[in-house]
């Protein structure tokens, strides 16, 4: 049986909402919370490693992540 680690990196989008800082993971869904960023992102870091272990991801299917504009008319 192979117990290597691999390292991934995955993006998080925080927001506030009140008190807390939300931080969500869009390539595999998971979303944490915390009173700060640093909280939030380490609990989105947990959530997302337990996440894994029970669902882990095929090999190629880490998804593309990229921005876009739009044009905002007030």
């Amino acid at each position: 049986m192979d117990n290597s680690v691999n390292t991934l990196i995955f993006t998080a989008v925080i927001h506030k909402e009140e008190d807390l800082y939300i931080a969500e993971c869009p390539e595999v869904r998971t979303v944490s919370q915390g009173y700060t960023v640093e909280e939030a992102v380490a609990n989105l870091k947990e959530a997302t490693e337990l996440y894994l272990e029970e669902f882990p991801l095929p090999e190629a299917s880490q998804p593309l992540l990229t921005t876009f504009e739009v044009a905002v008319y007030a």
